[in-house]
């Protein structure tokens, strides 16, 4: 009885353990296991830790003291000491504050969408579905403190800090906190001639004599009318820190990571229609700086090479925007957003949806 005993406490333990372990692993991955630590954990910090409140300072030390905490919580129920009196009841405990914020979260959002973060972007999970997990891991642990001897020595408690301590500091070394630098970095690649506004100035000799003043000035306010209602007024859209001719006219501005799949058949697709519609507005990429290296390999898949800038990691997120997702695709007039596409679910980039939208006259966009 005392061996089956033994055997279920040592599976509860080491479900459990892997459950934490997983989950600190997860949020250091932005794919594939322990892939771009630093990435990661800023993308976690960004979608998961800004929007519960947490200040751009505060966050970066914050994080990576939970994936440590997470990670030792992981390793230190595989041992005995002090595993009964602390470790079981302060796990149980962190999971409970766990379902309380989740909880919270979803009656603010009014449903069970996107991504909790419990296991970063590796396994994506919304707060129901991770809500569930806790309250099955609580309910592992409990009975995993009913199953342990009511006698269990304590032992050695410097066991437990001197692996937290090791965990958390190995998640700082993993990812250092990088200082604060510009947001973006001048491309080699200059904005191309498309890119600039051209003006063609209409010779004197050209004018003819026997044209009245008065009709020429009438035709010209005539004329200043209509393109006034053909086009959106013009408006600073804020991108022109790195396009300085952004908002003139039609523009389509695109969000891309060097190394995201997603963005480069979203690449290829713009190529694509360019080549079948020279008309096609000038296109530039703001790129985070992730695997910035990639870029000219991106530029080789895509078919082309555009004018981009290179935005750092936390930085593109917020320009990207909340609760978006790359490769985002917009489309600007006169510095106006027409039509915002982001990533690779209801509201990815569709080529022909954009096709239609950049066809459409003005008043046909305000209907």
């Amino acid at each position: 009885m005392e061996t089956k005993k033994s055997y279920i406490a040592w599976t509860l333990r080491i479900i459990v353990s892997s459950l934490f372990i997983l989950s600190a692993v997860a949020k250091l991955s932005k794919g594939h296991l322990l892939d771009s630590p630093y990435f990661a954990i800023s993308t976690f910090e960004v979608k998961q830790l800004y929007p519960m409140g947490f200040s751009e300072g505060f966050a970066p030390y914050f994080s990576r003291t939970l994936i440590g905490i997470e990670l030792a919580l992981g390793l230190l129920l595989l041992q005995k000491n002090w595993l009964k009196k602390f470790l079981i009841p302060v796990t149980i405990l962190m999971l409970a504050v766990f379902i309380g914020h989740l909880t919270y979260v979803t009656f603010l959002s009014g449903g069970n969408s996107g991504n909790c973060g419990c296991f970063g972007e590796l396994l994506p999970m919304t707060p129901i579905e991770a809500i569930i997990k806790n309250i099955v891991a609580i309910a592992m642990l409990a009975y995993l403190y009913y199953l342990l001897p009511k006698d269990s020595k304590n032992g050695n408690f410097w066991v437990l800090t001197t692996v937290l301590f090791a965990t958390i500091l190995w998640i700082f070394m993993l990812a250092p906190i990088q200082p604060p630098v510009s947001n973006f970095t001048v491309s080699p690649i200059m904005e191309t001639p498309q890119d600039t506004i051209s003006e063609t100035i209409t010779p004197i000799d050209s004018l003819k004599k026997e044209t009245p003043i008065a009709e020429i000035k009438k035709d010209s306010v005539k004329k200043v009318a209509v393109e006034n209602t053909n086009e959106p007024k013009k408006i600073k859209s804020g991108n022109a820190i790195y396009f300085p001719n952004i908002d003139k006219g039609k523009k389509i501005l695109c969000y891309f990571v060097p190394g995201c799949d997603h963005c480069r058949a979203a690449a290829k697709e713009l190529t694509e229609m360019r080549k079948k519609d020279a008309s096609l507005p000038p296109l530039s990429v703001l790129f985070m700086n992730e695997e910035a290296d990639l870029i000219p390999d991106f530029f080789k898949e895509a078919g082309a090479n555009y004018p981009y800038k290179i935005i750092e990691i936390i930085p593109f997120w917020n320009i990207l925007g909340k609760n978006r997702d790359t490769p985002g695709v917009k489309y600007f007039w006169n510095g106006n957003e027409i039509k915002y596409y982001d990533g690779i679910k209801d509201n990815k980039f569709n080529g022909a949806d954009l096709d239609v939208y950049l066809h459409k006259s003005y008043s046909e966009l305000k209907k």
